[in-house]
């Protein structure tokens, strides 16, 4: 099983925006995947994707302050506005790096 954590604490913000301050336009996020499975030395296999996701500010919401704002909150609107197909996607690729982590299709040795 694989766990995925969604990190959406760093954004991009409008120090002014339709009345409103600190208004959030961009995500910066990062996601990491850790399996249950562990590796020899007893970690976790774990593997992160990262990127940034335009957010608009909708306005049929109620406004959030900046202070107010937390990671989950954030998160839920990065998710919406990638979409159910691409938030899948994120974490299907993850998966399938862990999947080469734990059974990998090639290996690097050196020669003595």
């Amino acid at each position: 099983m694989i766990t995925y954590n969604w990190n959406c604490k760093t954004v991009d913000v409008h120090p002014q925006e339709e009345g409103e301050t600190d208004v959030v336009y961009n995500v910066h996020w990062i996601v990491t995947g850790t399996s249950d499975q562990l590796d020899s030395e007893g970690n976790p296999y774990s593997t992160t994707n990262i990127g940034t996701q335009v957010v608009p500010l909708d306005s049929g919401t109620p406004f959030i302050p900046f202070e107010n704002l937390t990671n989950e909150i954030v998160v839920g609107w990065t998710q919406d506005a990638m979409g159910e197909e691409e938030v899948t996607n994120i974490e299907a690729n993850i998966a399938a790096n862990i999947e080469l982590l734990i059974n990998p299709t090639s290996i690097t040795l050196t020669i003595n």
